[in-house]
């Protein structure tokens, strides 16, 4: 399928203005659309291209660029984590919450989208803002890609607005079991439908082909999952 990239301007309700990677595919619409949510690297060669790739399955995509207050346009190293975790660090509950709003009102108000079919899929960092998203934001569903969703966090449970599909790396060294479960317990408390998937031979970002974590297998089984998520939910 044949796609449309642009990068696009997205007002915050802080007063800041946030670039955004929009990608759609060509002919007829109004689509669905998934909010792409970033690593700790940026909105880089990795995440532009998984926006272009659900793009070419027929969905409208937006990657926000959530460092656009301190470092706009970065894009992190993979084999130097220490300026991205530093970025990461800088980035305060309140500005992910304002952004993740944002771009999901943007996304929803685009002419190319299909009213009220917005979605919220990231990895890592936005992992956990796309729970944060689907606590936040009427969407249809969300996708979380090893997302660590801190104790803080885990009050957007109660408030999920659809269903969301939690997939974790069973040898992650940044997010316990423990931490995963309580993610699920959290949902579970609160009656929110989710499906729970552990790759567990797996490490964090295995699903990234620039990284040295890389399963082209697991990568391929997740993506697969992902697709079918999505087409039952949104």
């Amino acid at each position: 399928m044949t796609i449309r990239t642009e990068r696009v301007q997205i007002p915050v309700a802080d007063g800041t203005t946030m670039d955004g990677y929009l990608c759609r595919p060509e002919g007829d619409g109004p689509r669905p659309a998934i909010l792409i949510l970033q690593e700790i690297f940026g909105v880089n060669a990795h995440i532009r291209d998984v926006a272009e790739r659900f793009a070419r399955e027929g969905y409208v995509t937006l990657a926000p660029d959530l460092f656009h207050r301190t470092t706009p346009g970065y894009e992190g190293n993979y084999a130097d984590f220490a300026p991205s975790l530093k970025l990461a660090g800088q980035y305060k509950g309140e500005q992910s919450e304002a952004d993740v709003r944002a771009a999901a009102d943007y996304l929803a108000k685009h002419p190319a989208v299909a009213e009220a079919r917005v979605a919220a899929l990231g990895f890592c960092m936005g992992g956990r803002l796309s729970f944060v998203t689907n606590g936040v934001a009427p969407l249809k569903c969300a996708v979380s890609f090893y997302g660590s969703i801190a104790p803080d966090k885990l009050s957007y449970a109660a408030t999920q607005a659809g269903p969301i599909l939690l997939i974790w790396a069973g040898k992650d060294p940044f997010i316990p079991q423990e931490a995963a479960q309580s993610t699920v317990d959290a949902l579970r408390k609160h009656g929110k439908p989710f499906v729970n998937i552990e790759f567990s031979e797996h490490d964090h970002g295995f699903f990234c082909d620039a990284r040295s974590n890389y399963n082209a297998a697991a990568a391929s089984q997740a993506w697969a999952l992902t697709l079918a998520f999505l087409k039952s939910h949104l």
